[in-house]
């Protein structure tokens, strides 16, 4: 199984962090992508990259929409897609990055959501997209900046929207509410995205998938989401934790 996105240098997982990525070992987790928050963080997150690379821990470098108001000066300095390229060494993909209906600063986010784009064009690296109430214009500016590979991860767009996505070239990863029994929109989404389109992910530390709602995610849980999926879909689990760990696998080189 591989965990397509975890935010494993969070400060929920300081305390416990190695048998954090222990336990997910013991349950069959073999990779697990930790997407940038922010430029502040890239270096400690590459370290943290480096030291559970054997674990199958691998590194983004973006800018998440949701700190945009609050990124310091130095942050927004200079010539973003410049700086993305540089700092893409050893990365897998370029992210977390997009547009947050609820964030503020929604025409910085606008702009460097489409320097990522550009990084992610110049580097040959698929792109990881958060798109929260802004499905209006994410596929817009993914028209106008492309083509580009990628996943729309936490995917929220429900069924009606796979087909747009699709054609854009970019995958789709669910996460903890595909679980949920009242999650209508994220289960027909899950019977909607194309089987080579399809990823599975925790989001950790947020959107813990039942039986754990409520607590703290983790990588380890991306089994349960994966049960999610194949009992969306009417497939057995088995197929869909060698589908999506494959389509990662293709997605992400690595592994």
């Amino acid at each position: 199984m591989i965990d397509s996105h975890c935010h494993l240098d969070v400060a929920a997982f300081a305390p416990d962090l190695d048998a954090v990525i222990a336990r997910a070992g013991a349950a069959g987790v073999v990779g697990m992508v930790v997407p940038a928050i922010r430029p502040r963080a890239w270096p400690a997150l590459a370290a943290l990259a480096a030291r559970h690379a054997g674990a199958g821990v691998r590194h983004t470098i973006g800018i998440h929409p949701q700190v945009v108001p609050e990124l310091a000066a130095d942050e927004r300095d200079g010539d973003l897609t410049a700086r993305l390229i540089a700092a893409a060494a050893g990365a897998v993909a370029i992210g977390e990055c997009g547009l947050d209906g609820g964030t503020g600063e929604r025409a910085a986010q606008e702009q460097i959501f489409r320097a990522h784009v550009r990084a992610a064009r110049a580097t040959g690296k698929p792109l990881i997209v958060h798109v929260l109430g802004a499905h209006d214009a994410a596929p817009r500016i993914l028209r106008e900046e492309g083509p580009v590979t990628g996943v729309i991860h936490s995917y929220s767009g429900g069924a009606a929207l796979v087909p747009v996505y699709a054609r854009l070239g970019l995958a789709m990863s669910l996460a903890g509410p595909v679980t949920y029994a009242n999650a209508r929109r994220p289960i027909e989404a899950a019977r909607a995205i194309p089987a080579e389109l399809l990823l599975a992910e925790t989001d950790a530390p947020d959107q813990a998938p039942v039986p754990h709602r409520g607590g703290r995610s983790e990588p380890a849980h991306v089994a349960a989401v994966i049960a999610g999926l194949a009992a969306a879909r009417g497939a057995p689990v088995g197929e869909l934790a060698t589908l999506t760990a494959a389509n990662a696998r293709r997605l992400f080189a690595a592994w």
